[in-house]
């Protein structure tokens, strides 16, 4: 369940009045998957900086420390509530910090940049924008597309007279900058043969983009989950697309430097959460519960986001993994949206793991 990675000469200066409700809920990236054992963890909070509130489980040892970095909403903070990975790594000499909720990627690659965090759930768009804006980071492990997933939509006001994408010529549609939205919205223009320049890009956060839309300031928005069930069941918002015309990974972005000092305590991390995870997948109903709690939804937007996110399961990528994110990465090179190519064979973390199908 992805976002903009610098800033932009776009300056939106109309204040709005922001929902409450998306004002705590932050970019979903990836819903679900920790994993299971023994054993209470007694969290504590710390000292909070401009970007997260830190709640750890202190230690001196740092190679027995992992620091896992959340966004509200997606797979880490749905094991912090579970409690089942802190458990599992205790059980195995390994400390859990929980560094967040960070408000959107772009802040929480910033965290992993700036040795704050070791591990942390983004899509594969700004993961691979930030590896090609020089951040030390790798992939870990990655979730593949789910080609039928209704977990990203351009969305509409109600009222709206735009019915289908070639409606959007010479509209204003919101996008986060280098991220999952403006991903989808240049995809969905380069499947119906529009060019990209017939349509305004307006860079801004979810937080931003959702009063805009609501008060007609953009004419849609290209968005992903929760942001899409919270529109359409609350603010009576329509999505002009369904499935994504090129579905994306999510992926679990390591500190470079985390992988390499400390392989066994991220490789047993990764392993948790993507067992978590498939626990999650059989247990719908928890992974509702979850969401009404960490995102203060409700019950209703709970389900029709888990439902529209579909099964979640994180594996160390494979060599078609490693192909498919390269195509990617090379097509945000040719639109110019990052700097330089990424190597992405070399960007797979060290952890001696190889994936199987």
């Amino acid at each position: 369940m992805v976002n903009s990675l610098q800033e932009h000469p776009f300056s939106y200066k109309q204040k709005y009045h922001i929902d409450k409700k998306l004002a705590i809920a932050a970019s979903f990236l990836g819903l679900l998957a920790c994993s299971c054992s023994q054993q209470t963890a007694t969290n504590v909070s710390a000292k909070s900086d401009t970007t997260s509130n830190t709640v750890s489980t202190k230690t001196t040892d740092k190679n027995n420390v992992i620091r896992l970095g959340y966004q509200k909403g997606g797979i880490i903070p749905l094991a912090r509530q579970r409690g089942e990975l802190e458990r599992q790594l205790i059980a195995q000499n390994i400390k859990v910090e929980w560094i967040g909720p960070f408000d959107r990627c772009a802040t929480l690659l910033s965290s992993l940049n700036g040795n704050r965090a070791d591990i942390g759930g983004c899509g594969d768009i700004p993961s691979i924008s930030g590896i090609a804006a020089g951040q030390p980071l790798c992939i870990g492990s990655v979730q593949r597309p789910r080609p039928n997933s209704l977990g990203n939509a351009i969305l509409v006001r109600g009222n709206s007279p735009i019915q289908k994408p070639a409606d959007l010529v010479g509209k204003k549609v919101a996008v986060n900058q280098g991220g999952a939205g403006e991903y989808l919205l240049l995809k969905v223009l380069e499947k119906e043969n529009i060019p990209k320049e017939k349509v305004q890009r307006v860079y801004l956060s979810p937080n931003d983009a959702a009063p805009a839309l609501y008060q007609g300031s953009v004419d849609a928005w290209a968005v992903w989950e929760p942001y899409i069930s919270i529109a359409e069941l609350e603010h009576k918002a329509r999505r002009i697309t369904t499935t994504h015309p090129a579905p994306t990974y999510g992926i679990l972005i390591v500190r470079s430097d985390a992988a390499k000092e400390n392989p066994v305590a991220v490789k047993v991390a990764l392993t948790a959460l993507s067992e978590d995870g498939e626990w999650l997948n059989q247990n719908t109903s928890a992974a509702s519960d979850f969401l009404v709690k960490e995102l203060k939804l409700s019950d209703a937007v709970a389900k029709q986001v888990t439902k529209n996110r579909g099964p979640e399961s994180y594996v160390f990528p494979n060599g078609e993994d490693v192909a498919n994110l390269q195509k990617t990465a090379d097509w945000l090179l040719e639109q110019k949206i990052i700097p330089q190519k990424v190597d992405i064979a070399a960007s797979v973390c060290p952890l001696g793991t190889t994936a199987s199908r």
